[in-house]
This record gives C-alpha cells, sequence and structure tokens, in this order.
C-alpha cells in the first residue's frame, strides 16, 4: 500500500467506540479538524523553545510542517508522528552562541550550524539501525522497559504545566477548569466530538476564561490586539548557519537524546495501536535527522517527535497517518501567515497548561498499560528496580554532565532501564540483587 492510499472509514466508526489505524482515514472534513487539533497540540512547545533560545518562532512553526512532510515521506506514511521543535536543543544552544535570554539571538549562525552537525549525526544513527535490524530492540526493551521509558516521557514533562505555565493562583484555577472540561467532553459526549475532546475542552476553557478576565475583571484579559494587528500573510526570517567547530561538538551530542525520546514514542505508538512499529525505526531517525538539518540550514530549530501529539492520539484513538500530513500542511500556512500565529498564541497560557496536564498524564497511563497488556511480573526483583529506579529518573530529571553537555531525565531513564535491565535479566526471580 502506498504512503498515500488510507482506507477510508465511516464516522460511524466513533460513535461505537473504534479505532482508526494508522493505514486508515476518516473522510477528509474530519480529518481536517483532527489535524487542527493536532497543531494546536504542538503549538505552545514548538513556539516557546525557539522563543528561549531567540530563534523567530514563525521560522519554527514552518520547519515543523516541513519536518513532518519529511519524517511522513522517509517512514513511507506508516508512523504516525508530529515533528516538534526539541527542548533538549535549549541548553547547548544558550551555551555555544552565549545567548543573553532576551531578544533574537545575534549569534544564531553558529547555534544553527550545531544543529545541522547534530542532525547529521542522528541520521548516521538511522542508517546504522536500518542497517543491522532492530533485533536489539526487543532484546534490550522488553516491556518492563518499554513500558517505564513511556511513562517517564509523561512524567518528566509534568513540571511543565504546573511550575511554568500557571504565574497565579487564579491560572491555576484555569488550569483545574481546563482538564476538567476536556474530561467532561471525553467522557459526556460521543462521536467526533468526543474525538476533538483536546480541541472542544479547550475552546470552552478559553471562553470561560475570556468571562472571568475581560468580563468580570479577575485575573490577565485575552489580548487579542496581536490578531488585529497582524498581517494574513509574511516571510519567516531565515537565517544561514555558521560552522564553527567548537559549537559543532557541544550541540551533535544531542543526537542521542533525540534517539532516547524518538525510540521511547515509537515504543508508546506501537502499544497503543497494536501495530509492531519497530521495523521503521531506523527510518524514523533517519527522517528526524534530516528534518532536523534542513531546520537548522533554514534558521530553525533542531526538531523531534512530539509527546504532545501522542497524547492526542491517546485520548482520541484516532493513529491515521493523514491527520499528521493535514497537520504538518496547516503548520506551512501557519509559517507565512503570522494572522494565524497570532491567533493560536492568543489562547491563554493556563489554557494551553490545563490541556498539557492531560495529554502529559495520558502519556504515562500508556506506559502503566504497556505493563498491564503484557502482564508485567513485579514480584520479580529485576522488574520492579528497573520500573523503581527508571520513573524516578526520569520524573526528578535526573541529569548527567560530560562536559558541557548535558543527558537529562528522559535521556538517563531511557539509557538506565536499558543497561539496569541488561546488567540484571541473568537474575532469576526471587534471587538477591
Amino acid at each position: 500500500m502506498g504512503m498515500f492510499n488510507w482506507t477510508e472509514k465511516s464516522s460511524d466508526v466513533l460513535a461505537h467506540g473504534g479505532v482508526i489505524a494508522p493505514d486508515e482515514r476518516l473522510p477528509w472534513p474530519q480529518t481536517a479538524v483532527m489535524g487542527v487539533q493536532h497543531v494546536i497540540a504542538m503549538f505552545g512547545a514548538t513556539v516557546l523553545a525557539p522563543i528561549l533560545m531567540g530563534f523567530d518562532p514563525n521560522i519554527a512553526i514552518l520547519m515543523s510542517g516541513i519536518g513532518t512532510l519529511i519524517f511522513f515521506v522517509i517512514t513511507g506514511g506508516k508512523v504516525p508522528s508530529y515533528l516538534g521543535s526539541s527542548f533538549a536543543f535549549i541548553g547547548v544552544v544558550i551555551a555555544a552562541s552565549a545567548y543573553t535570554g532576551k531578544g533574537p539571538n545575534t549569534n544564531l549562525g553558529v547555534a544553527l550550524g550545531g544543529i545541522i552537525a547534530c542532525g547529521v549525526v542522528y541520521t548516521v544513527i538511522g542508517f546504522i539501525v536500518q542497517a543491522i535490524g532492530t533485533d536489539w530492540i526487543e532484546r534490550f526493551m522488553p516491556p518492563v522497559v518499554t513500558g517505564s521509558v513511556v511513562a517517564v516521557i509523561g512524567l518528566n514533562l509534568a513540571s511543565i504545566p504546573i511550575k511554568n505555565m500557571a504565574s497565579s493562583n487564579f491560572d491555576s484555577w484555569m488550569q483545574v477548569v481546563t482538564f476538567v472540561s476536556v474530561a467532561l467532553v471525553a467522557v459526556m459526549t460521543r462521536g467526533m466530538v468526543q474525538r476533538l475532546l483536546i480541541l472542544v475542552g479547550l475552546i470552552v476553557a478559553s471562553v470561560i476564561y475570556a468571562v472571568l478576565t475581560n468580563g468580570l475583571g479577575l485575573g490577565k484579559p485575552m489580548d487579542l490586539s496581536g490578531i488585529l494587528n497582524a498581517a494574513w500573510v509574511g516571510a519567516p526570517a531565515f537565517s544561514a548557519p555558521v560552522f564553527s567547530g567548537s559549537a559543532m561538538l557541544l550541540i551533535a551530542p544531542v543526537a542521542i537524546i533525540l534517539v532516547a525520546e524518538n525510540l521511547g514514542h515509537i515504543k508508546a505508538v506501537t502499544a497503543m495501536t497494536g501495530k509492531n512499529l519497530d521495523q521503521y525505526m531506523g527510518r524514523a531517525f533517519i527522517g528526524d535527522g534530516v528534518a532536523t538539518i534542513v531546520s537548522g540550514s533554514a534558521g530553525g530549530t533542531g526538531v523531534t517527535t512530539y509527546a504532545e501529539n501522542i497524547g492526542v492520539m491517546a485520548a482520541t484513538k484516532i493513529y491515521s497517518t493523514a491527520v499528521f500530513l493535514v497537520a504538518a500542511l496547516i503548520a506551512l500556512v501557519l509559517g507565512f501567515s503570522p494572522k494565524f500565529g497570532a491567533l493560536i498564541q492568543a489562547i491563554p497560557l493556563p489554557v494551553m497548561g490545563g490541556v498539557s496536564i492531560v495529554l502529559f498524564g495520558l502519556i504515562a497511563v500508556a506506559g502503566a498499560k504497556i505493563w498491564v497488556d503484557n502482564k508485567v511480573d513485579f514480584s520479580d526483583n529485576k522488574n520492579l528496580l528497573v520500573a523503581a529506579i527508571t520513573l524516578v529518573l526520569g520524573t526528578g530529571d535526573f541529569t548527567l554532565k560530560f562536559g558541557q553537555f548535558a543527558l537529562g531525565g528522559i535521556g538517563t531513564a531511557t539509557f538506565g532501564a536499558i543497561l539496569l535491565y541488561a546488567l540484571l535479566r541473568g537474575k532469576k526471580p526471587g534471587q538477591s540483587i
């Protein structure tokens, strides 16, 4: 089956709680709306990362769309994933470019050269995986490891909405209103509305926020001036890379973190869809690596598969790769339209935070589901300790530094789980560790 040949499923499938597989799709109008929901899910983080590094957010949005299209083509349309700005680059980019934290990054070119170098390393790793096969994945990543890594992805990100997206007590309460709104849509509605729980819940919460702030003056009002003042069409500010040896050596090792993220994401999607995607692991690494090279060449951030969008799939049970094709095309439009970008940016931060709480929580639960579905035996000390240590390493964001390079929570948890299981797997249940 070709990458553009999806089996169309009736929207009646949604009314009966059915699943839409990667090689299936809903009618195009419903698929388009689902694409919008995925764009909203990725938007906050994809815009925030470049702002923290002094990059142009519009370039980041444009490159996320182009990167997702590259990933779609290289994986043959078989792996449902969205590529957005990676937070793994923030520390090393700031260090390499000596960014002060305010305004445009005046040493952007040096950072871009390092991002391209990282993409090259990542791509080479992908070709190696493609050549040697994926038997090693099953050997070193049994369900106890996979479930732990997937759960850690959600738990590691949990502090972002809770600590960084609510600056006041009112904002915290609005996060509560948001995730309750999403939960009510998920439980109290049926059909397409239920599958659009993130989008509908976000709209409901935004309306409530506007009433409470703009109407009753209880918090920071929604500012719609950016939408009114933004142009409908405008080219983002492209930048050229500068290749500095020191910057490339500093940024290139981030490829290891991207491998860990992508591997965990693919395992999560495999668990949710019931389709073994390990055979596409090498292609997924190559796709992400090439997308990072292209992004860095134009002035964008490094990209990675996005946990937020995996959370949307977990909630909707719609895994169609057609949805991500649509989302990528929408991102292309957003990249050249400051008006649409301003519209998304007008969504109140605590509302986005409430949505993020839902999405990251769903990813954590997906990890636990892997344990349940595979009947992982936690009376075996090996399984118990691998899961316990991995969860705390990831949730606590345990970081190991190698010179100026830092391997953060998701990376240490992923490689820690794999290495710890390899060390302990010779032990028998009940045997002292």
